[in-house]
Parts: C-alpha cells; sequence; structure tokens
C-alpha cells in the first residue's frame, strides 16, 4: 500500500473559505473539487489533504490540536499570526497555542472540526534516517 491522501472535516459551508486559504496563502493546488469536498497538494508533495464539510459539531475537548496538519517554517508563529489575521479579517474567532518553544498552533473552531494547522521549526522535522 501506498500513502495517498488525509482528511480532514471541516464546518458546513466553508469548502471555498478553505480552498482559498490552502491555495492562495499556502500555495496548495486543487487536485478535485466537488460541493462539499476537495482535494489539495502542495509543491511535489506525494501526500495529499482532502477536506470534508460536515454538520458535526467542533471538538470541545481540549485534546483537539493533537489531530493536526503540520507545516514547518523558520518563522512558525509569524506564519500563525498571517494565518490569524486571514481568518480575523473574515470574521472568525482564532486561537494560536504551542506545545513548546518550537511548536505552535493555530485552531479556527468555527471552521475545523477536527483538527488545527501547526507550524514547526524545521529542525524538529530532520529526522536521522
Amino acid at each position: 500500500m501506498k500513502l495517498n491522501h488525509c482528511a480532514n472535516r471541516i464546518t458546513k459551508g466553508n469548502i471555498q473559505l478553505v480552498q482559498k486559504l490552502f491555495v492562495e496563502e499556502l500555495k496548495f493546488r486543487l487536485l478535485r473539487g466537488l460541493p462539499e469536498e476537495i482535494w489539495l497538494r502542495q509543491g511535489n508533495a506525494n501526500v495529499d489533504i482532502q477536506f470534508c464539510e460536515s454538520d458535526a459539531n467542533a471538538s470541545s475537548d481540549n485534546d483537539k490540536q493533537n489531530s493536526h496538519i503540520a507545516f514547518t517554517s523558520d518563522k512558525p508563529e509569524e506564519e500563525l499570526e498571517k494565518l490569524s489575521a486571514w481568518f480575523k479579517n473574515r470574521g472568525f474567532e482564532t486561537t494560536i497555542g504551542s506545545w513548546s518553544d518550537k511548536e505552535f498552533y493555530l485552531d479556527v473552531p468555527e471552521v475545523f472540526l477536527d483538527f488545527s494547522i501547526e507550524v514547526m521549526y524545521p529542525d524538529i522535522a530532520d529526522y536521522d534516517m
């Protein structure tokens, strides 16, 4: 078997918002789009992200951030502040937090049902293989 994609749930009516965020801000390209589902890929990555709209309520437990889409950056806090501002300019409340001095996350509870966006310093993902 070969890994193809991971899927995450978003709130009903926000598929275009999430597509715009990932295409315009995070430089993904749309692979396939349906009215309530999209598949996206960033650069030459070989694993895709699927987003599906859902009628479910956002997770209210404190563990929601442990399910995340992770990125690396030399300036993770700055990157999350930009994404947070992007959402706030569209009327959504955001939360930025961290697990350590190298791992940070953004949650947008009105949009992200079961995940957050994490940005971490690249050295955390520098696996000695």
